[in-house]
């Protein structure tokens, strides 16, 4: 992977994945990270009074932008002394909703995945901390893939990796070629859970029930280990897995166990940042 996009709303969440980008750079071929702020005025803003009369003069909407520059510069000047040797960092302002300019962004510069804390990144002048509400659109709408961030998650290098599916139930959804590009060249120990919600796969070899399904081709090439989990939460379980095995990431593959559409709803985003596990990586056709 290339080329990664942080969106920034200057939130401590956002921040810290700016972070995590720069420190991963040292594990993989990443060779720009673009930090991007989306600030949205609407034309409203700039002809009607708000509530306290007041508008928004185009001096002071000049003065903001300028400011957020200097921020990002200087966030910048900071995952400067993180990156590995090599890596550009560039900033971007885009006056924009957050999920036009995530879009636009990756689409113009060739983004390969897109780095977000899993609270904050507001596009508004006044920052939200809804947990979730962003991420979830973002999520749902970027055409690459988007590693969520927890809040309190400092940069670990990744050594285990975890992977949540259905066994017999995956066949032509993994994107194996954004496996490849994330994996491709690295050493990292892969894991690959099916949660069992209503107990039917007690006891049984889930190596050797892989082996006999496509899932088990495509994955030969990473070498993967294969585990069954009861537990009556899909989500909990894969998350309790993660924790167990000391995992410091876990990779939700399109279309399996409905992980991507269960890990939009607010409820597991609040689970996500609430409780600083590791990052999730949401993979795309």
């Amino acid at each position: 992977m290339k080329t990664y996009l942080v969106p920034i709303d200057f939130s401590e969440a956002a921040f810290n994945a700016a972070d995590f980008a720069a420190r991963l750079s040292h594990q993989t071929n990443v060779t720009d990270i673009i930090l991007m702020n989306a600030y949205f005025i609407s034309e409203l803003e700039t002809i009607l009074p708000d509530p306290d009369m007041l508008m928004l003069r185009e001096e002071e909407i000049e003065e903001s932008a300028a400011d957020r520059i200097t921020q990002l510069e200087r966030l910048k000047g900071k995952l400067q002394k993180q990156v590995r040797e090599g890596v550009k960092i560039q900033v971007r302002l885009n006056r924009s909703h957050l999920l036009r300019a995530v879009i636009d962004t990756v689409i113009a510069n060739n983004v390969d995945m897109v780095m977000l804390g899993s609270i904050g990144n507001s596009t508004v002048r006044e920052n939200s901390l809804a947990i979730g509400s962003h991420v979830i659109q973002v999520s749902k709408t970027s055409p690459v893939p988007v590693m969520v961030i927890p809040p309190a998650y400092k940069y670990h290098k990744i050594d285990e990796a975890v992977i949540a599916c259905d066994f017999k139930k995956v066949k032509e959804s993994i994107p194996m070629d954004v496996l490849h590009k994330l994996l491709g060249n690295q050493l990292i120990k892969l894991l690959v859970v099916n949660v069992d919600n209503e107990g039917k796969h007690s006891g049984t070899n889930a190596q050797q029930l892989a082996e006999e399904t496509e899932l088990y081709n495509m994955l030969k090439v990473f070498n993967p280990k294969y585990y069954y989990v009861s537990n009556p939460d899909i989500i909990t379980g894969i998350l309790d897995f993660a924790a167990e095995h000391k995992a410091q990431m876990v990779i939700a593959l399109p279309h399996t166990y409905g992980f991507l559409q269960s890990i939009m709803h607010s409820s597991i985003s609040q689970q996500l940042a609430k409780s600083s596990t590791v990052p999730v990586l949401l993979l795309k056709y």
